[in-house]
């Protein structure tokens, strides 16, 4: 049995987005259940588009998501791997040149529609003579290269998600795979990819069945025996379609908007499938229960304000060693203990320690509330439940009790009217500085 190998394979001419860290997440669950190995592949054919910097920035947002790659390649460095394959082909019949333009292959789609036909290509090229070649070759015009579909042979598959896929070949294109520039398109180099680089699992977007299709006998033709097939469905967002959103859905501004990585591959990780979505920050968790099995075929919804809670829980569950590197200056393991609950984004861990060490500005109380306020600078003594202590000494002293007792201690003390448990941010704020701000607010 060959090792579990699955494969990212991105294209470098943007930022990864939700819809693509889902894939990417995915495969490296797949290949993690089993113990295998994630590849990353950097499709770069496309040498006008694709720009460095976005092959950093996959890397660095993989390596800040934990899914580190066990292996890299790019396509840009296989174009001699690709030509010798080509070559095979075209020596064996199975890949053919062509010449329409864009406008004619157009206009017989629609004469074929119009008769109620498919609408795929003719293979007119076909019936060309050498002479042909030659007369196109002297006006300067270039071939396109068509892939030739076995029309005979019914294509089927067991997709990991969609179970058993029968397609008609004889309903298919022959697929363009070269243009007349020589440059590649997706369907060969990708076949080529997974057949050379020993990928045993191909997990995409459902937007890919009928490409899957095409690839198998892209395999058979070269002797090769194909990967398995898994395709799960599309990404979408509660109002419906999500590609116009996927700007403000990046990796980077999620970081910006203070997201966690756990948080998002904790959503990503069982959106569309039966399992319920936790806010698991454990990654074995999530490797462990990850089943195939459990996709649905319904499109998964993606939600911006169930990622918000989740990461809330997320950042509620940190240690103080997790994310002292991020904390303010002086803020240590009893100042995170204590205003952690109050957190949905670490770095909101500022403003809080803020209202510790100071200054704050309390409301102007009336009369009433700052002779309570007095009374509460005269009792304050020390102990190691300050807070509870002095609660008690005012409830005897005043009477009060409830939010008359507690809200105007709380407002004196930090200026807002809630906020982390007092009973763990008093020590934090200390007795002198206590005791300075209460009678501030006594006036």
């Amino acid at each position: 049995m060959s090792v579990v190998t699955t494969r990212f394979a991105p294209s470098p001419t943007g930022r990864l987005h939700v819809g693509n860290i889902r894939t990417a997440l995915h495969n490296w669950l797949l290949a993690k259940k089993s113990g295998g190995r994630f590849l990353l592949r950097i499709d770069d054919t496309d040498t006008e588009r694709s720009r460095e910097e976005h092959v950093e920035a996959i890397r660095a947002d993989l390596a800040w998501l934990g899914m580190q790659p066990d292996g890299e390649e790019r396509q840009s460095a296989r174009f001699a791997i690709y030509e010798a394959a080509f070559e095979r082909l075209a020596a064996e019949g199975r890949i053919y040149r062509c010449y329409e333009t864009a406008q004619e292959l157009e206009l017989k789609r629609k004469v074929l529609l119009g008769r109620g036909l498919p609408p795929i290509y003719d293979r007119a090229a076909l019936t060309l003579a050498e002479a042909d070649h030659a007369d196109f070759a002297a006006k300067g015009i270039a071939p396109h290269w068509r892939f030739l579909l076995d029309r005979e042979t019914p294509i089927e598959w067991e997709d990991g998600i969609r179970g058993p896929q029968h397609f008609d070949p004889a309903l298919l294109s022959d697929p363009v795979i070269r243009r007349a520039d020589g440059s590649w398109l997706y369907m060969l180099p990708s076949a080529i990819d997974d057949m050379e680089m020993g990928v045993t699992d191909v997990l995409r977007g459902e937007d890919h069945v009928s490409n899957t299709a095409v690839q198998l006998q892209m395999f058979t033709a070269m002797g090769a025996v194909p990967p398995r097939f898994a395709h799960e469905a599309l990404l979408v967002g509660s109002e419906g379609k999500l590609s116009k959103r996927l700007g403000a859905l990046g990796a980077d501004a999620l970081r910006e908007r203070g997201i966690e990585p756990e948080a998002l591959v904790a959503l990503l990780a069982r959106l569309g499938t039966s399992q319920p979505v936790e806010p698991i920050a454990d990654r074995a968790v999530l490797v462990e229960s990850f089943d195939l099995s459990t996709f649905g075929r319904a499109p998964a919804r993606f939600d911006d304000a169930e990622l918000d809670r989740l990461n809330a829980a997320i950042v509620h569950q940190f240690s103080f060693a997790h994310v002292s590197a991020r904390l303010p200056e002086g803020m240590g393991e009893a100042g995170w203990e204590a205003i952690r609950p109050n957190l949905s984004r670490v770095a909101e861990a500022a403003d809080w320690w803020r209202v510790v060490t100071g200054p704050v500005e309390a409301p102007d109380f009336d009369a009433e509330t700052k002779a309570y306020l007095a009374e509460a600078a005269r009792l304050l003594s020390w102990s190691d439940d300050p807070w509870h202590t002095l609660t008690g000494a005012l409830k005897e002293a005043t009477g009060r009790k409830g939010k008359p007792l507690f809200l105007p201690l709380r407002q004196a003390l930090t200026g807002l009217d809630h906020g982390p448990d007092m009973a763990a941010l008093l020590p934090l704020i200390g007795e002198a500085e206590a005791r300075a701000r209460l009678e501030r607010a006594a006036g």
